[in-house]
């Protein structure tokens, strides 16, 4: 089961962040004691005025080799789970979480 889940616009991905985490890192897949799969984050920023989300943001952007403009956050703006949208290709975008998430 993954996080992720392709959409026509791009994907979808659910992720589990840690604000003031030391470093801006993804730490793969973990599944959560409801059975729901979610992307590992930590972020260096504080979870205050949105700085943590706009890291994590930056986070993916770059891991994906996207802009940041598309990478948007859909729902949890203030809880630990959070659901981003990235725009994009698709599949492309799949493969490339598939292999950060397998490199780990």
């Amino acid at each position: 089961m993954r996080p992720w889940a392709v959409t026509p616009d791009g994907v979808t991905v659910a992720v589990r962040l840690t604000p003031k985490g030391g470093r801006d890192q993804i730490d793969g897949v973990e599944q959560l004691a409801d059975g729901r799969a979610v992307l590992k984050a930590r972020v260096r920023a504080a979870p205050s005025e949105g700085e943590a989300n706009a890291a994590l943001g930056q986070l993916l952007a770059k891991a994906l080799g996207v802009p940041p403009r598309d990478v948007a956050l859909a729902s949890g703006v203030t809880g630990r789970v959070k659901r981003l949208t990235i725009s994009g290709d698709g599949p492309t975008l799949a493969a490339a979480l598939e292999k950060i998430c397998g490199s780990r």
